[in-house]
């Protein structure tokens, strides 16, 4: 592998330091549980103080780090900047878990320099773990270098299934129906970013969702590219503007895994 640019490797170190703090403040925010103040975005959906606070946690520390970039989270405007790179914060993906106390949630940073994902890092501090990637040096889980399924037939693992509500509920009812009648078996864990990650992992031959913003999948995806997964192509502009439909799984079973959405999704 060729070493990569210095100004990725900058941001990468900064990125695994402000995820780790921030995961921490948020870990610290989840073990209150019972303070914890909670507004309704929309159905299913939900955002407490704890991810505007990690959310202010993380711009800070990358306006005081890199001022000339451009940041986008999903809790505050966005922020536009004058270099080629901009970050994309989802300070905890799986809030519905958080704020019921319950496992399955994570701190999630991105990188995009210009139209492409560089860097990611991704934190689950319930179980220590963390994700990192940087664009043509692979992907990592606490240091160690992680590798997509190589299973070749949907009866051999599970596949993570997203829904979201902005989608006719059948569209994820066929796609399930279609993979239970495919002897298949699936998990939705309630984080998006954390079962892609699982994906990159080996631990899910796959994941399908057919709408994700992009600070829920665009950190996952590149963990998956850098751990030789395939990842269906999008529209980087597209993504940060408005999100868009994820399919991605281990490279011996992605066709199957793709056949099978766009039968349900259309």
């Amino acid at each position: 592998m060729n070493a990569a640019p210095e100004e990725q490797l900058q941001r990468y170190d900064a990125a695994l330091s402000i995820v780790a703090k921030a995961a921490e403040h948020a870990l610290g925010l989840f073990r209150e549980g019972d303070s914890l103040d909670i507004e309704v975005k929309g159905l299913q959906d939900w955002v407490s103080n704890a991810d505007k606070s990690v959310e202010d946690l993380i711009r800070v520390a990358l306006e005081k780090a890199f001022p000339d970039d451009g940041i986008v989270g999903e809790e505050h405007a966005n922020k536009e900047g004058s270099s080629a790179f901009t970050w994309i914060i989802d300070p905890i993906d799986g809030t519905t878990n958080f704020v019921n106390s319950t496992p399955g949630w994570c701190v999630v940073l991105a990188c995009v320099q210009n139209d492409k994902t560089v860097i990611a890092a991704i934190c689950d501090p319930i179980t220590n773990e963390t994700y990192t990637a940087i664009t043509g040096q692979g992907a990592k889980l606490n240091g160690v270098p992680i590798h997509c399924s190589p299973l070749d037939s949907l009866d051999k693992g599970t596949l993570g299934v997203g829904h979201s509500p902005r989608v006719p509920p059948d569209q994820t009812i066929r796609l399930i129906d279609g993979l239970l009648n495919a002897n298949g078996m699936f998990r939705r864990s309630g984080s998006g970013a954390l079962d892609l990650a699982y994906v990159a992992a080996g631990r899910l031959i796959g994941y399908v969702e057919p709408h994700m913003n992009a600070w829920d999948c665009l950190a996952s995806m590149l963990l998956i590219e850098e751990a030789g997964g395939t990842v269906e192509p999008f529209d980087m502009n597209s993504m940060i503007a408005s999100g868009g439909r994820v399919i991605v799984a281990g490279p011996n079973v992605y066709e199957d895994v793709r056949q099978m959405a766009v039968n349900a999704y259309g």
